[in-house]
């Protein structure tokens, strides 16, 4: 198994070369894969890699955290009070919660991918731009990364990295939280895993 210090600079050189290595068409989405133990490991190091591409590297990075956009859709939701009420009167009624929730977030016009596909445009244009994702775990089990990435096919200008707790399954395919059966709709480069 491969260190994340190994993963991390793999990638580093994986954005540096960029599109020299790729095919027509490459959208610049990297995803560096790591098991799902190590997610505390990969928070702690994030400030250190950030700096990393700023400082040796210099990217301007660009942090967005799906567990913050996910909580600013329920926040926004007209729902949010009604949930807190629901989940005070009955805290185990995790399916139904879920249900809820996971409509909110997957209605027509995803708010959620809506947020992410703003991000990516306000950093379009931006010179050496780099948006890092983090916090994927909390899509579960509400969403899965892959479909948000094809609904934003050809929206990626600038290189997108995804943090992402799972494991490698053949060259393409990647299994989410390592217990999600293996997705094989990525067009990114993966690495680690």
């Amino acid at each position: 198994m491969s260190s994340l210090k190994a993963d991390f600079l793999q990638l580093c050189e994986q954005i540096k070369r960029g599109m020299e290595l790729s095919h027509a068409g490459f959208e610049p989405i990297y995803y560096l894969v790591f098991p799902p133990s190590e997610i505390l490991n990969v928070k702690r190091q994030t400030p250190a890699w950030v700096a990393k591409l700023q400082n040796d590297y210099g990217w301007k990075v660009d942090v967005f955290s799906v567990a913050d956009a996910i909580e600013s859709v329920l926040r926004e939701d007209p729902r949010w009070n009604l949930w807190l009420v629901a989940d005070e009167k009955n805290p185990l009624a995790w399916r139904q919660t879920n249900e809820s929730l996971a409509n909110a977030l997957t209605a027509t016009g995803s708010k959620f991918t809506k947020i992410l596909e703003d991000k990516l445009t306000t950093l379009e244009g931006t010179r050496n731009a780099l948006l890092l994702i983090t916090d994927l775990e909390a899509l579960h089990p509400y969403l899965r990364i892959g479909s948000i990435e094809a609904n934003l096919q050809s929206k990626f200008h600038v290189p997108t990295v995804f943090l992402y707790p799972g494991e490698r399954s053949g060259k393409t395919s990647l299994k989410f939280l390592g217990f999600y059966p293996a997705d094989g709709n990525y067009r990114s480069v993966h690495i680690g895993g």
